[in-house]
C-alpha cells in the first residue's frame, strides 16, 4: 500500500481527502515513481468539481494529478534507457498526488541536477502546452504575440519562450503581477474593459497571434479582434468560448509538443533564459487548500504538491 490524495465523490476542494491505495505495478514499457513533487494544475480541479466528466470521465476512488517529479523506483517489461534510482519528470499515467506514481517511460525525462523537483515539476504541462499553442500558431521571431494570463503557470512559461525565440511579447493580468511580466521581458498590459485600447496603444505596430490562456473578460473576443480573425488566435482554456468566435481550443489531447517541448524549455533554463516559478508548495496532505489557491484566479506561477 502507498498514500495518496483520492476522491470518491465530485464536489468543492473538501472532497479531496489522504488515504491508504494499492501500490501500482509498471506495465510495459512503463515506470513506478516515487514523486517528490507533484504539479496542480486548472484541468485537476475541474475534474474533481466534475466539470469536466463528460471530457475526462473518472472512476472512484480516483487519484488526481497529471504530472510529477520523481525518483525512478521499478521498471516495466521493455523499458530502456531508464534505471532504478534516476530522477527524472514529465507526465503520468496514474494521479500524480501520490507517493507512487506510473508514468510511460517514453514521457519522462531526466532531471538535471541544476533543476529542483518544484522548477522540474513546473515544466511538463506549462512547457508543452506552449510549444504546442506556437507551433499550431506558426509564430516567428519579430513578430508580436499577445498573451493572456501571461503570469500564470503555462502563461509565464509561454512568455519566457516566445521573448527568448526573438517575439515582442505583450501579457494581460492583473496590476499587481506587472513589474513579474516586465521582468520576463513582456510588456505588461490590465484585464477589464478597453482591453483592446491598451493593448493597441502599447503596439501600434499591431498584433500578429494571440494566445489565451483566460477565457474569460472578453479575452478571446478582444484576441480576434487585434489579430484581424480567429485564425491566428489560439485559446487553451474554455472550449465553449473558443468554438463561439471561431477560435481554435487545443489540449494536451492533441498529441503534440512533448519531448521537443521538454527539450527546448530545459535548454532556455541552462542558457538563463527561462525560470520556472513556484507560487506555493504544499504538503501532499494539503491538496485541498492548494485547489482553494488554484481556483481563486490570483496565481503567480505553478502551485506544486511536496512529498517527503
Amino acid at each position: 500500500m502507498t498514500k495518496a490524495v483520492v476522491l470518491t465523490e465530485f464536489g468543492d476542494p473538501g472532497v479531496l481527502h489522504t488515504a491508504e491505495v494499492p501500490l501500482p505495478d509498471p506495465g510495459p514499457g512503463q515506470v513506478r515513481v516515487a514523486v517528490r513533487a507533484a504539479g496542480v494544475n486548472a484541468l485537476d480541479a475541474k475534474i474533481r468539481s466534475g466539470a469536466m466528466r463528460q471530457v475526462f470521465p473518472v472512476t472512484f476512488p480516483h487519484v488526481p494529478g497529471l504530472e510529477a517529479a520523481g525518483v525512478v523506483e521499478a521498471l516495466g517489461e521493455g523499458v530502456e534507457g531508464l534505471d532504478v534510482g534516476e530522477e527524472v519528470f514529465g507526465w503520468t499515467v496514474t494521479g500524480s498526488y501520490a507517493e507512487q506514481a506510473i508514468a510511460d517511460a517514453a514521457r519522462l525525462t531526466i532531471k538535471p541536477d541544476t533543476v529542483d523537483w518544484q522548477q522540474a515539476v513546473a515544466l511538463p504541462v506549462a512547457a508543452e502546452t506552449a510549444y504546442r499553442a506556437f507551433d499550431l500558431l506558426g509564430v516567428r521571431p519579430g513578430e508580436t504575440l499577445l498573451v493572456h494570463a501571461a503570469a500564470g503557470a503555462v502563461g509565464g512559461i509561454a512568455v519566457q519562450i516566445a521573448v527568448a525565440r526573438g517575439l515582442t511579447v505583450i501579457g494581460t493580468a492583473s496590476p499587481a503581477n506587472h513589474d513579474y511580466l516586465r521582468s520576463l521581458g513582456a510588456v505588461p498590459v490590465a484585464y477589464g474593459e478597453g482591453l483592446a485600447d491598451r493593448v493597441r496603444a502599447v503596439a501600434p505596430g499591431g498584433v500578429d497571434a494571440a494566445l489565451d490562456g483566460a477565457g474569460r473578460g472578453g479575452s478571446v473576443a478582444a484576441s480576434v479582434e487585434l489579430t484581424g480573425g480567429a485564425e491566428r488566435v489560439v485559446a487553451i482554456t474554455d472550449p465553449a468560448g473558443a468554438a463561439e468566435h471561431g477560435v481554435r481550443y487545443t489540449s494536451d489531447t492533441d498529441g503534440r509538443g512533448g519531448e521537443a517541448a521538454i527539450e527546448e524549455a530545459l535548454a532556455l533554463i541552462a542558457a538563463g533564459k527561462l525560470a520556472p516559478r513556484v507560487h506555493a508548495a504544499y504538503p501532499l496532505a494539503d491538496a485541498a487548500q492548494a485547489h482553494r489557491v488554484s481556483e481563486s484566479g490570483h496565481v503567480t506561477g505553478k502551485l506544486v504538491l511536496t512529498v517527503a
